[in-house]
């Protein structure tokens, strides 16, 4: 992780990128997470299972941070000699608080949230009259507490540019707070007094990716497998569970779905090419009509008996169709490889940054543009050098 609390870029990865890489927003353009939920709300047309899983992901930050909020609020009201007198139960909650915050960067990320849905399941099944007595208590020593830990927080939702994915209905909408920003701040609405994120507050996001995802019926529904559903279900309305726990299974369904499904023709569309799919139609058109433009006016030159010097202008007609279809063939625009540029949407075109994607567009953009030129040329010779005959 790097010392501003993001992970760590890839940059010396000589290799296309993971899944897990993109989600976890070690990588850049073309193959960052903001391009791959725009190939996924575009192309694939299954940006619901992308905002499932990040959306199961912040709730996974909302919990850490609740439980970090929380040791911190009784570290700070609670003063050393009071801390020996408190009763057997407050005890616990210090000592589980110091195993959660053990765990540092290097630690299994997947351990962590076991800790963190571990204690969050045994606070569930006790009361919360210990703790809150605890907090009582400690206020006497500590009347700013309150205050101590108020601090903002919170997610949001790509920064790298307006993304409006794309409900049910198919309409645009602003964006939605996310886990992907830059820097994850954990704003609520809790009115908590000790900390910003409540319980209530774990609790009503599990609830809103229950009825958002997962009902049926629901708003932006994603299809996963009955037994994932019931037991999802059964935790969060039966058994009262908000742990990160309870979409364990769920979140690595969608994620394999996404790594086979999905994640290939990412990799094709942008680590192999710069074109999305209209620009491509678009350039299929224009070199048919090129081509056919190039031919009707060779044949009236040859028929016609014109000039060598008058022909050779057949190279634009030839040239433009040949070089729009080799574009639309191999998914690249050559010039705008070799210039360092990808489309991400249609005539919206952003730099490459990733060093490797880099290097194999434009090895793959000079290759293309020999062929181009190749073939061009062939034309060209053909039309020009053969005798005409006037008709």
């Amino acid at each position: 992780m790097a010392d501003d609390g993001r992970p760590e870029l890839a940059n010396n990865r000589h290799r296309l990128p993971t899944l897990n890489e993109v989600l976890q927003r070690r990588t850049l353009a073309p193959v960052d997470l903001f391009s791959f939920y725009i190939y996924m709300r575009d192309q694939q047309r299954s940006v619901d299972y992308l905002d499932f899983w990040l959306d199961v992901l912040q709730h996974m930050s909302l919990c850490r941070h609740y439980v970090r909020e929380l040791r911190r609020s009784v570290l700070l009201d609670t003063p050393e000699a009071e801390t020996k007198q408190t009763s057997k139960r407050s005890s616990m909650i210090l000592d589980q608080f110091g195993q959660l915050d053990s765990s540092g960067p290097s630690d299994d990320e997947k351990t962590r949230d076991q800790h963190v849905s571990a204690f969050l399941r045994q606070d569930t099944s006790h009361s919360d009259s210990d703790r809150d007595n605890l907090r009582v208590k400690n206020s006497n020593h500590s009347p700013q507490s309150s205050l101590g830990s108020n601090r903002s927080g919170g997610t949001e939702r790509p920064s790298n540019g307006n993304i409006p994915p794309s409900r049910g209905t198919g309409t645009e909408r602003p964006p939605r707070p996310s886990f992907m920003s830059s820097h994850v701040r954990t704003t609520t609405d809790s009115n908590s007094p000790a900390h910003q994120v409540a319980r209530a507050d774990l609790r009503a996001s599990a609830e809103k990716i229950l009825y958002t995802y997962l009902l049926a019926g629901s708003e932006r529904e994603i299809i996963l497998p009955q037994s994932i559903l019931n037991d999802i279900i059964s935790s969060i309305e039966d058994d009262h569970r908000d742990d990160p726990e309870v979409f364990d299974a769920a979140k690595d369904y969608v994620f394999q779905a996404m790594e086979r499904d999905a994640f290939p023709g990412f990799l094709r569309s942008k680590a192999l090419g710069n074109l999305v799919p209209p620009s491509m139609f678009a350039r299929l058109i224009l070199g048919i009509v090129g081509i056919f433009g190039g031919l009707w006016a060779g044949f009236a030159c040859i028929f016609l008996d014109l000039s060598r010097a008058t022909r050779a202008f057949l190279i634009i007609p030839f040239a433009i169709g040949v070089y729009s279809l080799a574009s639309q063939q191999y998914a690249l625009d050559p010039l705008m490889a070799l210039l360092g540029f990808s489309e991400y949407t249609f005539m919206n075109w952003s730099r490459v940054r990733d060093p490797y994607i880099r290097e194999l567009l434009m090895k793959r953009g000079s290759m293309s543009m020999t062929v181009t030129v190749i073939i061009a040329a062939a034309i060209i010779i053909l039309f020009v050098f053969v005798p005409g005959k006037r008709l």
